[in-house]
């Protein structure tokens, strides 16, 4: 008789043991926003925004100073005026939830863990080594994530791997056993394949289709889906138009043993996760 299912990985944030399926709600600083266009920018747009998405059932709020794409230059001092105070107010009005800051610099992760940030989610894959270190010293977790090797801000050109998969895979769990021997505890590492990140879009489906050899690894997996190009280039669709295939994707994700969601819309990432969660064991 095979041993029993000892269930998913325990993932700790804040304090907080998180369950099977989170969210985690995007709010951006940033007058550029691929989505909202900067609708959050301001200050209390921004924490007005974070208000909405823990009413709406946020576990974690992800805030961001920097838009991922190219753009305007964002230099350190800018990127720590747009995101310190706003940590530290999220933190004061919502003491119950988890805080992530979207940053790949350790002087940022440095600043918002002493503001309260629970999760520093470095999207890049590591460029600055010296951020896990942070997470380490502050105790926080630490988001492992894959961009084939870019430049943060950049665009791949003709990207090409052997197997995808496999590259992702070899990465994240190096980065994520790295941290663990700087002393970031285990319990609050995740791992995030980073679709659209170096990928093309046929590449970030594969990471999709496969995601299931993601989670077999044990660390919890974060997906970054929402409303993504290879979204819209698969359904010739514009931006705001691409909600219905993110919830596909984030159905097939958390079949496939995904356990946290990073979203624009709250409120429907938390029905569709609901109807994957009544249909699965």
């Amino acid at each position: 008789m095979p041993p029993a299912d000892p269930g998913p990985a325990p993932l700790r944030l804040g304090g907080r043991t998180l369950g099977r399926f989170a969210i985690m709600a995007v709010v951006n600083r940033t007058p550029d926003s691929f989505f909202d266009r900067g609708a959050t920018f301001g200050f209390d747009a921004a924490l007005a925004a974070a208000g909405r998405a823990v009413a709406e059932g946020a576990d974690i709020i992800d805030i961001g100073g920097v838009k991922a794409g190219p753009g305007d230059e964002v230099d350190v001092a800018e990127e720590l005026r747009r995101v310190v105070d706003l940590v530290a107010a999220v933190r004061e009005r919502h003491p119950e939830v988890v805080i992530s800051v979207d940053t790949w610099r350790a002087e940022v992760g440095e600043a918002v863990a002493a503001a309260g940030a629970d999760l520093l989610n470095d999207t890049w894959g590591g460029p600055d080594p010296r951020l896990a270190e942070v997470a380490a010293a502050h105790g926080t977790g630490l988001v492992c994530a894959h961009a084939g090797g870019l430049d943060p801000r950049t665009r791949p050109h003709r990207v090409g791997y052997r197997d995808v998969v496999d590259d992702v895979i070899g990465h994240v769990v190096a980065e994520a056993e790295r941290a663990v021997a700087l002393g970031v505890p285990r319990e609050s590492i995740l791992i995030d394949p980073a679709h659209d990140f170096g990928k093309n879009t046929r590449q970030s489906l594969e990471i999709t289709r496969r995601l299931g050899e993601l989670t077999a690894t044990g660390w919890p997996v974060l997906v970054a889906v929402s409303n993504k190009d290879f979204i819209g280039e698969t359904l010739g669709q514009p931006v705001e138009k691409r909600g219905v295939g993110t919830m596909a994707v984030l159905g097939i994700s958390a079949w496939l043993g995904a356990r946290v969601f990073r979203v624009h819309d709250v409120a429907g990432a938390r029905r569709a996760l609901a109807a994957v969660g009544a249909l699965t064991p």
